[in-house]
């Protein structure tokens, strides 16, 4: 039996580290590190025991998004998360403002100085809200890899299937 667990074991924290390796990887391809922020975030935990075990990834909120999308108002993305109608938040705004520096798309006047850039970030997050978000799929991809290289005994033991297991180990996104 215990032997049985250390083999558990050794599959659960390959399956981990492939799943995060492979999702920081991703952003970095897909361009979507510029604060290193969710990179630095994403981390996995898992515990066996004698008749189950317990996964979890965590991530900053707004990964579930990059990942999932966002439906815009306009645009329909196929994904959970969607825009309402309403106003940006004084967050969304504040990470955009950020973002646009970083970006090296903030609007400068002719001394080369930082101009007042509320009106940029309300037409980026304008455009965000009516188109959404697209789904990159940065943590989606690995994760069902990884799923579809655990050991058909271990998915059978434990009656494993890969919506419920996704479900059951990433972390949501709360209201704020």
């Amino acid at each position: 039996m215990l032997n049985e667990l250390n083999e558990t074991e050794k599959q659960l924290k390959a399956f981990r580290d492939y799943v995060v390796k492979e999702s920081k990887s991703n952003l970095t391809r897909l361009k979507k590190n510029s604060s290193k922020k969710l990179y630095d975030s994403i981390k996995g935990e898992y515990k066996v025991m004698p008749n189950s075990f317990s996964m979890e990834f965590d991530m900053e909120d707004y990964g579930m998004f990059q990942d999932k999308g966002v439906n815009g108002l306009e645009v329909n993305r196929g994904s959970r998360y969607s825009f309402s109608k309403g106003f940006p938040s004084r967050e969304m705004l504040n990470s955009l403002d950020k973002w646009i520096v970083r970006k090296g798309i903030a609007p400068r006047n002719k001394k080369g100085e930082f101009i007042n850039r509320l009106g940029f970030k309300f037409a980026i997050a304008k455009n965000i809200f009516k188109r959404g978000i697209k789904p990159s799929l940065f943590f989606t991809k690995p994760f069902e890899n990884a799923f579809k290289k655990l050991p058909n005994e271990l998915i059978e033991k434990f009656g494993l299937d890969v919506v419920k297991l996704f479900d059951n180990s990433i972390t949501q996104p709360t209201k704020k």
